[in-house]
């Protein structure tokens, strides 16, 4: 057998070629890939502070409604979860609800109970997730806001004469264009993170406290317990609260190994990407002279996935 002389000079010059193209594909080990960058940090740490935030917010009298309004809209994520699986299902939806005490209700009829209880849980739990991990990242949040426009005008027609809903929209449609405009995108992106560790964390606190610390008759998990009829409401409940949990470090996750960009970085791809309107520099489609990395691709993926959830 010949011998295969692998450093040959033809070898040689092809990986020379092959470095100096200029779409550069490399391996990174799993340690360089979590490893979050000085932006990333610099995210994470607003994350931690949204966390302790609203731990606090949670239980402080009258502080408690600045989370209102964001509790009913995980509540909304919820109550959507639930008619979207429906529909996959092959359920007849005929109205969703939010109510002023934080709570809601999904009218369908038929599909597969099964599969449309739990989606409650589990699919707020997942869109939390996935605007976290956009919140790594400006062009993202962009993206994953244009998703949750799909989502508000779902909402609007299942919900058409409810006003609560149509004022949470409305409010939070306001909020969106607001923090678009403001700094180039970037308030945006705190937001979407913000609105994803929101929904997680009440997905977390709501299956403890309804079926965990105390058994509550009319939650997803008695329902889903007595259809099951093998185990109660709390193994259910835990079962969801991990679920929930990976969720959550997911999201973490996929926005460290996916969003490397620095700030000036995505500044930089902000302008050519859903500008705002008069900014310098601004188009309406992608530059050719600006690159953009897998993250981008990965952002469309996740979007993707939320979509197919709401």
């Amino acid at each position: 057998m010949p011998h295969l002389n692998f450093s040959s000079q033809a070898g040689l010059e092809a990986d020379r070629s092959f470095l100096s193209h200029p779409v550069y594909l490399f391996a990174r080990d799993a340690q360089s890939t979590l490893t979050p960058n000085a932006t990333q940090r610099i995210t994470l740490i607003v994350a931690a502070c949204y966390i302790v935030a609203i731990a606090i917010l949670w239980h402080v009298p009258y502080l408690t409604m600045i989370l209102y309004p964001f509790k009913l809209l995980t509540v909304g994520f919820h109550e959507m979860s639930h008619a979207i699986m429906g529909i996959l299902t092959c359920a007849t939806i005929h109205s969703i609800e939010l109510d002023p005490d934080e709570g809601g209700a999904t009218r369908m009829s038929g599909g597969i109970p099964w599969l449309t209880l739990p989606a409650g849980y589990l699919g707020s739990s997942f869109i939390g997730a996935a605007l976290i991990a956009c919140g790594f990242d400006t062009n993202a949040s962009k993206i994953a806001c244009l998703v949750l426009a799909g989502f508000f005008l779902f909402t609007l027609w299942w919900a058409r004469r409810e006003i609560l809903t149509w004022l949470l929209i409305l409010g939070m449609t306001g909020l969106i264009v607001l923090f678009w405009f403001v700094a180039g995108g970037v308030a945006l992106r705190y937001f979407v993170l913000f609105i994803g560790v929101m929904s997680c964390l009440y997905v977390l606190w709501d299956v403890i406290d309804d079926t965990i610390a105390r058994k509550v008759n009319g939650s997803d998990a008695s329902s889903f317990a007595k259809i099951c009829g093998c185990c109660p409401s709390q193994v259910w409940g835990v079962i969801w609260l991990l679920i929930a949990a990976v969720f959550f470090a997911a999201g973490i996750l996929v926005g460290i190994a996916a969003f490397k960009e620095s700030a000036a970085q995505q500044a930089s791809d902000s302008k050519h990407f859903l500008p705002v309107p008069g900014a310098s520099n601004a188009a309406l489609s992608l530059s050719p002279d600006c690159t953009y990395p897998a993250g981008v691709l990965v952002s469309l993926l996740l979007s993707g996935c939320l979509a197919l959830v709401i």
